[in-house]
């Protein structure tokens, strides 16, 4: 074996070890999104996790893949649709698919292999929403969307930064994806919870916020690990390669952003709402990692500190802004993914550095690099999420109108694992008699009583 051949394995099992890492961190996006739900809908919550990786392989396959890297125009990829073609076993060296994928010919692995990777990285943009409409949405409904989102509005933000489009050409950098995935995903879901709407007995008439904790926070906890895990693959596997000295220095921006977060969101969280919330502490990792995904390869260790500090604090004060803007997300992915895939994005057009991967970003504003690498960053910001929010919400509103996006007040108060799946995670509780805590449904109606709306009591929060 040549040692160029050599290289190719290496950087091939490289590739498929981190991809591995990445779909793994479906488990972890599941344990969150579960532990943060209620008991009744834990099925449902487990069950979208579990079949939105599926719908999201068939999506990419057909479409998404030849939209994101298929040679086209600088908006969208037109060629190698429907499935991956003028694809074998050849490494990207040879011409076995030129004039087809030439966007993503600079990496000198397999097809195949750049295929898996950007397949996960898709799936993990779907599993976004999946937390944000939980324990009210049609299980139908989110399976069309997660159909729409990999298959057309990912994998076109996809082509304009990673695909050869025009922000790339403007000089826009997302080396992982807080944009292209995180943002993208947290756009959408935006979009589909206003839609939807928040859950019931969320918010009372007088704009009195009613917490509904999660059932589980040893799983929601388990699930924060894993995601943690994948994140040393979503990261540094984006070198698509083997480079030892990228790979390391990305794996400790990683997770010292993760840190940093961490010790943020827990003090900020413990100085204004009086204690150390072990929710916030677990979305001030997933807000550090997600804010280090796009400057991860281009800034040092110092700055990622800074980044993931930073990260943590905006995490907790997000949370707090949608849910007095009565915007109702159950595991808070949209502060985790959308506030901080923002930042982290804006974060390259400020703290990057030529000297730590030259020929690519150039430096940022706080290193001497003025504007124009941080306008950049804004405009790819701004336009992405104008578009994907815009036909996300197309979509849902076209969902709504043709099938229906919302279970009924009944399903949803006796909980979607009965409704939806007619099946329990914890079936031997259905014997016990729960304790309710009972609301006046001004103004709301169950369409079960002819009694008069202010005098039907409804239990909730089971």
């Amino acid at each position: 074996m040549s040692t160029g051949d050599l290289k190719i394995a290496v950087d091939t099992i490289w590739v498929l070890v981190t991809a591995m890492l990445v779909f793994w961190m479906n488990a972890g996006f599941g344990m969150v999104e579960a532990g943060f739900a209620r008991g009744k809908n834990c099925v449902n919550i487990l069950s979208k996790n579990f079949i939105v990786f599926a719908i999201s392989s068939i999506a990419f396959y057909l479409l998404g893949w030849g939209i994101m890297f298929g040679d086209g125009t600088p908006f969208m990829g037109l060629k190698g649709l429907w499935m991956v073609s003028g694809a074998d076993n050849s490494p990207a060296t040879g011409d076995a698919y030129s004039g087809v994928y030439s966007a993503i010919n600079w990496a000198t692995v397999p097809i195949w292999a750049k295929f898996f990777f950007q397949l996960v990285f898709a799936g993990t943009a779907a599993t976004i929403v999946s937390g944000v409409v939980a324990e009210r949405i049609k299980y139908i409904s989110f399976i069309v969307f997660s159909f729409i989102l990999v298959g057309v509005i990912y994998p076109i933000v996809g082509h304009w930064i990673w695909g050869g489009g025009w922000l790339a050409s403007k000089g826009m950098w997302d080396f992982a994806g807080s944009t292209v995935v995180h943002s993208v995903g947290g756009w959408a879901a935006l979009a589909g919870v206003i839609v939807l709407g928040p859950r019931f007995g969320k918010y009372g008439k007088d704009g009195q916020i009613h917490p509904i904790p999660g059932h589980n926070i040893s799983i929601a906890t388990l699930g924060v690990f894993i995601l943690w895990l994948g994140w040393f693959g979503f990261n540094p596997g984006s070198t698509m390669a083997a480079s030892v000295n990228d790979i390391a220095r990305i794996c400790v921006t990683t997770n010292t952003a993760a840190a940093g977060a961490i010790l943020s969101a827990t003090v900020v969280s413990w100085v204004f709402l009086g204690k150390p919330d072990i929710g916030m502490t677990l979305n001030g990792c997933l807000a550090g990692l997600v804010a280090i995904t796009a400057p991860c390869a281009f800034v040092s260790v110092f700055s990622s500190l800074l980044i993931g500090l930073c990260a943590g604090i905006i995490v907790v004060f997000s949370v707090i802004f949608f849910d007095r803007m009565q915007i109702d997300d159950p595991v808070g992915a949209l502060s985790v993914h959308l506030v901080n895939g923002i930042f982290g994005t804006l974060c390259v057009g400020l703290f990057a550095e030529d000297a730590i991967m030259s020929g690519t970003t150039g430096n940022g504003l706080f290193f001497g690099g003025g504007m124009t690498l941080f306008m950049a960053q804004l405009t790819g910001v701004i336009t992405a999420g104008a578009f994907v929010f815009f036909i996300s919400l197309v979509a849902w509103f076209m969902i709504k109108v043709l099938l229906g996006i919302r279970v009924s007040l009944h399903e949803e108060i006796q909980g979607l694992d009965l409704g939806e799946h007619g099946n329990s995670a914890y079936p031997e509780f259905l014997n016990r008699k729960p304790s309710y805590t009972f609301l006046s449904l001004a103004g709301q109606s169950t369409g079960t009583s002819s009694r008069s709306n202010s005098e039907q009591k409804v239990p909730v929060g089971v």
